[in-house]
């Protein structure tokens, strides 16, 4: 019932289209005892959330709200709790997302689902997996900025060389270095003897340790890869020799070069969170200067109504959002116009927010949706967008 944040989660999603939408989102306590509060606000929302409905309630509705009361009696939900939780309802679907970064509180009842919060974590989290790798042993993980856990390995995946290899493994009494390359190959700019033209014991144990290699990154690939990076800790020449032989689709260019077996998982997961970090930080840089660069063309826009437009018609090809900021009003879902509430008037406690209709609207249409920052967005209305023409 719980589910994780994916792509393909949230095209799902984006289909809830026409029906009377649920949508909750809360912050949750992980540690004792403030954690025994997390069933009494999520009481607390739900009746919230009720209140909302009103006199609109109907069968379907109500049969929705009872899936969100039956969530009380979730064991596994609140006794583990992440750091939030997101509840969506609509005609007779019912997802659960358990969250690893905190939500402001928030309820809607809506004719679409509210997406902001989801799309905004899907971008930000930083979900990775961890190989650390030595010849001793393989371990994985699997986090994000907040934790790190070690994935149980399946039997397929082998535990060390020893292991991978068998009795096909050169004997530990043979001379070469334990990590892979002599002294001589180092010096050489890390080639191997045997890629040098050389033999002799060293190429074998070189040649072991691409074996080995190459047996841990196929079982990976088959068994636990997803379509989240894979950050790989190694000392450097393992780094080198694991990179230039993996094929796996995941695995970052930059990873933990150090000995993954003096580290503890605390320091682990700082690495790859800055490694993440820098990631996310390239990656929305791109997008800034995809706009920066369009805005000579024609071709940005930060007009709502001109926006609204264009992505019914399928003309926005990337739209900025603001995190946070609502703008109170109705888009027509089918000519894209948007209708602004007076400031006296407008409450987006009911869900009629310009932002939040703009979203689903325009990804639906292929447009790439980014949630960002008041400091990083690149303009004061709160919305940007680049149209593909």
């Amino acid at each position: 019932m719980h589910k994780h944040i994916s792509q393909s989660a949230l095209t799902d999603l984006l289909k809830w289209e026409g029906q009377t939408c649920l949508s909750l989102y809360m912050p949750m306590e992980r540690s004792f005892p403030d954690r025994e509060q997390n069933p009494v606000r999520y009481k607390n929302l739900l009746r919230q959330l009720s209140e909302q409905l009103g006199d609109d309630a109907n069968a379907q509705t109500r049969q929705s709200l009872q899936q969100f009361e039956a969530l009380l009696n979730d064991a596994s939900l609140w006794n583990k709790p992440r750091g939030g939780l997101a509840v969506l309802a609509s005609g007779n679907e019912f997802r659960v997302f358990v969250l690893q970064q905190s939500v402001p509180e928030q309820v809607r009842v809506d004719r679409q689902p509210y997406l902001q919060p989801l799309l905004r974590i899907s971008q930000t989290d930083g979900h990775f997996q961890l190989l650390s790798l030595t010849r001793d042993k393989v371990r994985l993980f699997e986090g994000n900025q907040d934790s790190l856990e070690e994935v149980e390995l399946h039997e397929a995946v082998p535990r060390n060389l020893e292991q991978a290899l068998g009795t096909e493994l050169t004997p530990k009494d043979q001379s070469g270095q334990p990590g892979g390359h002599s002294n001589a190959a180092e010096k050489a700019g890390g080639m191997t003897m045997h890629e040098a033209g050389g033999g002799g014991k060293q190429a074998e144990i070189d040649i072991d340790r691409e074996r080995y290699f190459r047996a841990v990154d196929k079982s990976i690939i088959e068994h636990h890869s997803r379509s989240i990076p894979l950050i790989l800790a190694a000392l450097p020449r393992n780094q080198a020799a694991f990179r230039a032989l993996s094929h796996n689709q995941q695995l970052l260019a930059e990873g933990v070069a150090l000995d993954p077996a003096l580290l503890d998982v605390a320091t682990l997961r700082q690495h790859c969170d800055e490694i993440m970090t820098r990631r996310y930080n390239a990656w929305l840089d791109g997008l800034l200067e995809r706009y920066g660069a369009a805005q000579g063309t024609g071709l940005t826009c930060q007009d709502l109504n001109e926006i609204g437009q264009g992505a019914v018609a399928g003309r926005v090809s990337l739209l900025l959002v603001e995190s946070g900021r609502k703008v109170p009003g109705v888009v027509n879902s089918n000519t894209g116009a948007v209708d602004l509430y007076p400031a006296e008037e407008g409450s987006t406690d009911n869900g009629a927010d310009v932002l939040d209709q703009l979203i689903p609207q325009a990804l639906r249409n292929g447009a790439e949706v980014v949630v960002v920052s008041p400091g990083v967005m690149p303009t004061e209305a709160g919305v940007a967008a680049v149209f593909r023409f």
